[in-house]
């Protein structure tokens, strides 16, 4: 185990988290029905995310060094441009307050199937994703990135389902972007320096 990949990873997974779309996604559906079915949902997709990622960050690290830090920097430097000049739909999705909806008596496998399937199918090239494919590829750390990484949207997604928008809304959505794209540029510049040097 080496905690300080874990925290890192963990760290700015949950920053860029947090303005994306699957938690406003995850957010709505923990207002309409028992935040734990629906956290178990989306931990669950988001956990089957990660494995995919961290796969993929593996066959990045059969390639040559050099071609290797060169596909990591570009890779990062694409998230940051995706996060500071992609459409992330934010700002349809904070107009809306959720009204609080209680169901009586959901099915726990329709809620928990519902919120699977969205998350799984909205989190598909999402910049969460790439970004772990990154840290794989760049630590050559399959578990502990994975381990951060699954643990920082768990977290992200558990904050969306119980204290929802009152939380959310108090950082503005721009500043984690900014805050992202700027740690997304810094390892960019690292993977390519590392290049450079090899």
């Amino acid at each position: 185990m080496h905690i300080g990949i874990i925290l890192l990873v963990f760290a700015v997974i949950f920053i860029a988290e947090l303005p994306d779309k699957s938690l406003f996604a995850s957010l709505i559906l923990g207002s309409k029905f028992p935040a734990l079915y629906v956290w178990l949902g989306c931990a669950a997709a988001f956990l089957v995310h990660v494995i995919i990622a961290v796969l993929a960050g593996q066959l990045l690290t059969l390639l040559p060094h050099l071609v290797l830090h060169i596909i990591v920097g570009i890779l990062f430097l694409a998230g940051a441009l995706l996060i500071f000049f992609g459409k992330h739909g934010l700002e349809e999705a904070t107009h809306h307050e959720p009204k609080p909806r209680k169901v009586v008596a959901p099915n726990f496998w329709k809620v928990f199937g519902t919120s699977f399937t969205i998350i799984f199918l909205g989190e598909w090239g999402d910049i969460t994703q790439i970004s772990v494919a990154n840290y794989t590829a760049h630590y050559h750390d399959s578990l502990n990135v994975g381990i951060g990484a699954t643990l920082g949207l768990w977290a992200a997604c558990g904050l969306a389902v119980t204290a929802g928008s009152k939380v959310i809304s108090r950082v503005p959505a721009k500043i984690l972007q900014r805050t992202t794209g700027v740690i997304l540029i810094l390892f960019a510049i690292i993977s390519f320096a590392t290049a450079v040097q090899k």
